[in-house]
């Protein structure tokens, strides 16, 4: 009797917790703290029971299919509350979160003296004293394109010995399927040496943690765990699957390579 009256007033009850128990059994990702009978007309045929999340309707039954009997009550369950956000680990981006990638700058760069393919390049990625990297660039840029220019290191690598020289890092760049054409990715001119590169948004700068030793990134293969999911976009954006890559003053690009692998 109390809730006919209420309901002809328009007034809001309490649902029969045998609805809700099924209906939370339903629906268990569902979640509400307004619960409301709304009595509905004869000449009304949207019988149904709504279960809303954040304004968003989850599912539509109707009365029968929850309560057994045939109704021409509509009731609705909402919730204030925001949609609860899933935690869904992303082992690449937490390995490539770990990588050591920095704005660098070539101060010069010559032809290896005993490697036809490769160029010998001092960069300064912000350290004391500028990094000596080996690239295998020479059939793909010329040596004067590598004169004072900005580019993306990878610096957390092990050294390697290379024709007698040793390297202490990678440039990083874009390829062609075929390997045909490669190109350097490119910081924004203002970038500063040293900064480390990240993935995402702007905020997500200061979520960095700390990069991972050289001897971790070598035994837990994390490299070779994160570059197959190295791209440019349609814009030859770098990108670690929608994640872009960025700096302070910008975005990662290269010069016109789209949808190419990056190494």
């Amino acid at each position: 009797m109390m809730a006919a009256a209420a309901a002809a007033k328009g007034g809001a009850v309490l649902l029969p917790a045998s609805v809700l128990s099924v209906g939370l059994r339903l629906f268990p990702s569902c979640r509400s703290n307004i619960i409301s009978l709304v009595t509905g007309s004869k000449t009304s045929l949207h019988r149904r029971i709504s279960i809303f999340t954040s304004g968003r309707s989850c599912h539509s039954l109707s009365p029968a299919a929850v309560t057994g009997e045939a109704s021409s009550t509509t009731v609705v369950v909402e919730s204030t509350d925001e949609a609860p956000k899933l935690a869904h680990d992303d082992p690449v981006k937490e390995a490539a979160d770990v990588l050591d990638i920095r704005v660098g700058r070539i101060l010069r760069a010559w032809r290896h003296p005993e490697a036809d393919s490769l160029y010998v390049e001092e960069v300064d990625v912000g350290e004391t004293e500028p990094r000596t990297i080996c690239s295998g660039l020479v059939n793909y840029v010329p040596l004067d394109h590598l004169q004072d220019i900005r580019v993306v290191v990878l610096a957390n690598l092990k050294p390697r010995n290379m024709r007698g020289i040793k390297s202490n890092g990678m440039l990083m760049a874009a390829s062609d399927a075929p390997h045909v054409t490669v190109e350097l990715l490119l910081p924004p001119e203002d970038s500063v040496p040293g900064e480390r590169i990240w993935f995402g948004s702007e905020e997500d700068k200061d979520k960095q943690p700390d990069a991972a030793t050289p001897n971790q990134v070598q035994k837990k293969k994390i490299w070779e765990l994160v570059q197959p999911h190295l791209k440019t976009t349609d814009e030859c954006v770098a990108v670690l699957g929608v994640h872009p890559m960025r700096t302070s003053a910008g975005l990662i690009t290269c010069r016109s390579l789209k949808n190419a692998n990056i190494s």
